[in-house]
């Protein structure tokens, strides 16, 4: 039905539909986590809502991923094993919200839904440096398992205040379905398009104050299609730019989830056990509402997206007429860095000032 138009007229129509199948699947998803009791009640604790919520918003996000690349992704292998593999975490994660699974059997869906990303094709098979690239043998398997997991884990630990999780895979999905665009790349575009379209269709519900959540449905559903897509084949730059475009893109969960792992065991605890010095956290406890410390980590997220695409073009400058990228990434990331300093460090500013004053009227939930 398609077959007749351009890629970025292709990839155009993938986000828009991509976005209205989540966003009107969004109020279902909704009903259904009230009926099979979904939902999330505050506890005073590390839970930051006020009421509760129904979970299960992953469906929606999941809907819309799906349903456009079945429609427009051409439908071979590694096709296949993403919307597989995908399947088996939005079940899991589904369960999970309803239910509250053991973290051991969640971590072996993880892996078994990495294994079948890797029996359709989707491993690394050699790993790049700054002289070149080798080949990684027997680590090719156990290190691609790492990557998934790792990467499923880190989207759904930073999902901790309203629009976060979400907005930084929006950021990541855009980021790389622009990469892919400069390096030709147009079935791995589809699939972020898709991710990304659906993510946005989402977001009205889900920004502060959020009417539903994504749940683990959605969280690891994110992780794992960015970590899986990112190793299709959509980064054959030069040396190790190969490795830097799907890690910054998708820094700020990555880092986040590695300081905490290293602080709880510094601390003596299991690297599993929950606590509130994340990243978004520790931006509350400066005195940040939740809006503004999601405004920050998705800026941050979206500076190292740029960071990624100007590199990417740099990389592509001998082969097309790139030269303009970087000097527009620049303009960006100045402007992101200029309006975060306005709108959020100079209210905080003002904020806690007046605060000095009136010390009750702050609520980390504005």
């Amino acid at each position: 039905m398609f077959s007749g138009i351009s890629d970025h007229i292709r990839i155009a129509i993938t986000v828009l539909i991509a976005f209205n199948i989540a966003y009107f699947s969004t109020p279902w998803a909704m009903k259904l986590a009230l009926k099979t009791g979904a939902i999330d009640r505050p506890d005073g604790g590390r839970h930051l809502h006020s009421k509760t919520t129904p979970r299960l918003g992953g469906l929606a996000i999941f809907a819309g991923f799906a349903a456009t690349v079945l429609l427009f992704a051409v439908p071979d292998t590694k096709i296949r094993g993403i919307l597989l593999g995908s399947l088996l975490i939005v079940i899991m994660g589904a369960v999970d919200d309803a239910k509250d699974l053991k973290p051991f059997v969640k971590l072996l869906f993880q892996i078994c839904a990495a294994v079948i990303a890797i029996f359709h094709g989707l491993y690394f098979s050699y790993v790049t440096g700054i002289s070149g690239s080798f080949s990684i043998g027997v680590l090719s398997y156990p290190l691609t398992v790492l990557w998934i997991v790792g990467c499923t884990n880190a989207v759904n630990l930073i999902d901790g205040l309203d629009g976060l999780a979400l907005g930084i895979s929006a950021v990541s999905s855009f980021t790389m379905l622009i990469v892919a665009l400069f390096v030709a790349e147009p079935a791995i575009a589809i699939v972020f398009a898709a991710l990304g379209g659906a993510c946005v269709g989402f977001m009205p519900y889900n920004l502060h104050p959020a009417k539903i959540f994504m749940g683990d449905t959605g969280s690891q559903l994110l992780g794992y299609v960015l970590a899986t897509a990112s190793i299709m084949g959509l980064f054959k730059l030069y040396a190790f730019i190969t490795f830097l475009v799907p890690l910054m893109s998708l820094a700020v969960p990555l880092m986040d989830t590695g300081f905490a792992f290293f602080r709880r065991l510094a601390n003596g605890q299991s690297p599993f056990k929950a606590d509130k010095g994340h990243f978004h956290h520790r931006l509350l406890a400066a005195g940040f509402t939740q809006t503004e410390a999601v405004v920050i980590l998705c800026s941050i997220s979206a500076l190292f997206g740029l960071l990624s695409i100007a590199l990417a073009s740099v990389n592509r400058l001998t082969e097309g007429n790139y030269g303009w990228v970087p000097g527009v990434c620049g303009i960006s990331a100045v402007l992101i860095v200029e309006l975060n300093w306005h709108f959020v460090f100079k209210r905080r500013k003002a904020r806690m000032k007046a605060l000095e004053e009136r010390p009750d009227e702050f609520d980390p939930g504005d």
